[in-house]
């Protein structure tokens, strides 16, 4: 479980979540899709939305986990890395809730076509979570 750069927070969810989904967002108006509605700007833009709110509210009702990625978000990758990692191993409950949460953006991905997006720290450390 790589975590490079990977922040969220209330405040610091809009640094992560913002880069991230709108270039999530970005990437899914312009690609090609079997299926438009999910991959429309409506459609990814829902679902950014409804995982941007869940996560939020899971930062609130967790503190540690919300300090853990504020802090990641001053830390060098490395040292970021480490204390997510460190975090998340020690509350595998809560890594298993905040993977759940974020589900849909990987769907979003693989529907949509989406690989390879903008903003390349902020996209590996999300991939890196969802991977374990």
């Amino acid at each position: 479980m790589k975590m490079t750069g990977f922040t969220m927070r209330r405040g610091v969810s809009g640094a992560f979540a913002g880069c991230l989904l709108a270039g999530i967002a970005a990437a899914t108006i312009t690609a090609p899709a079997a299926n438009a509605a999910p991959c429309s700007a409506s459609g990814a833009t829902g679902t950014i939305s409804s995982v941007s709110g869940a996560a939020s509210q899971f930062l609130i009702a967790h503190p540690g986990a919300d300090q853990v990625l504020t802090n990641a978000a001053s830390q060098s990758p490395d040292d970021a890395r480490a204390s997510v990692r460190a975090y998340f191993t020690a509350n595998p409950g809560e890594y298993l809730e905040l993977k759940g949460i974020t589900r849909p953006l990987v769907d979003l991905q693989k529907q949509c076509g989406v690989s390879g997006l903008g903003g390349a720290d902020l996209l590996q450390a999300f991939n890196e979570f969802q991977n374990g």
